[in-house]
């Protein structure tokens, strides 16, 4: 291998602080070392076009700061890709969509896989860790339609397609006439239904469509007043074996701290709140210098209870965005969210 002179800059992901707490000098050097000699690492995704995008942009910003590195997609199918037609609160949840390429990380397939946060459970499972957050893409819902420009100009009784179930409290809020059906799939087959005239409109994540080259379907960008964000919503995060100092350094070049600090607040209200695909909470940090400001809700899609409320903070770091997030928590849980969720 060519010698070469390093100038290194670490931002370290404070979701992983523990695992790279214990990196003394001598260990980062080690650690370099193999980084530049290490011919090839493998990213685990699943097979969805939006996975496979994502791992795509992870594996060239790998590259690009790896130039010697040579960097692969084992591509694998979750059970949350193969179960299609039952909501995903009823299957059991986001962790469908990540747990065989965590299984793929522990057997030595893979040495790190790259997730959309929003599907993350705010329990990462013994032994990973999450080693990075990159540069978070538009976090809002889109409405997506052929024939209307808005979710306030369906005629009533019109039909929208959604599997969340915060999505649809939250819609049900601001359109109690809609008929909501569930929706599964992929973001293509998605657009597909739609195309094929099974509804009037579908719900989907801003980020998706525009990573995919579809930004021209998004017919209205609904504003966080009407549907709240989900936790960690537009943000890419890379999951990795817990204390693997090596890989740690390697990707610490792709952390984007202002999307740490929003997503670290964001799932720490989750958390607290012991939130996942079978309950509506919704969880949305913006950052304005140092000042943090974090709304969080929680909703009841049977009873139409929505509870809502936003705290702010200074910043200083990952870690005080993460009491913010369970301060907002524990607001929540004295305006009555325990019973509301239950």
């Amino acid at each position: 291998m060519t010698k070469m002179g390093i100038c290194l800059r670490f931002a370290v992901c404070p979701s992983a602080k523990k695992s790279f707490a214990s990196i003394n000098i001598s260990k980062i050097v080690y650690s370099l070392k193999l980084v530049f000699y290490m011919k090839t690492l493998k990213i685990a995704t699943r097979k969805s076009p939006l996975a496979l995008w994502q791992a795509e942009y992870v594996k060239s910003k790998l590259e690009y700061h790896h130039p010697d590195l040579t960097v692969e997609l084992v591509k694998m199918t979750t059970k949350g890709d193969q179960i299609l037609n039952s909501p995903l609160s009823k299957i059991g949840g986001k962790g469908l969509f990540i747990k065989e390429l965590e299984v793929g990380m522990m057997e030595g397939v893979a040495d790190i896989a790259v997730h959309s946060m929003k599907d993350v459970p705010y329990e990462i499972p013994q032994g990973f860790t999450l080693g990075a957050i990159l540069k978070r893409e538009n976090p809002f819902d889109a409405f997506v339609s052929n024939h209307f420009d808005s979710i306030d100009n369906l005629p009533q009784n019109a039909k929208v397609g959604t599997c969340s179930m915060r999505r649809i409290v939250q819609l049900k809020a601001i359109r109690p006439d809609l008929e909501i059906l569930d929706l599964r799939g992929n973001v293509n087959t998605r657009l597909q239904k739609l195309d094929n005239g099974e509804f009037d409109g579908i719900i989907l994540a801003c980020a998706g469509l525009i990573r995919l080259g579809f930004e021209d379907r998004i017919k209205q960008q609904i504003p966080a007043e009407q549907s709240l964000p989900a936790v960690g919503q537009g943000a890419v995060g890379i999951e990795i074996r817990e204390n693997d100092e090596e890989i740690l350094v390697l990707i610490s070049p792709l952390i984007d701290q202002e999307a740490t600090y929003r997503v670290r607040a964001e799932r720490a209200m989750n958390a607290r709140l012991e939130g996942g695909c079978s309950v509506p909470i919704a969880g949305f940090a913006t950052l304005s210098g140092n000042q943090l400001s974090l709304t969080g809700l929680v909703g009841n899609v049977d009873s139409g209870v929505i509870l809502k409320h936003q705290m702010s903070a200074d910043a200083a770091d990952a870690d005080a965005a993460e009491v913010l997030g369970t301060q907002l928590a524990d607001k929540l849980i004295e305006m009555g969210a325990r019973d509301i969720l239950k």
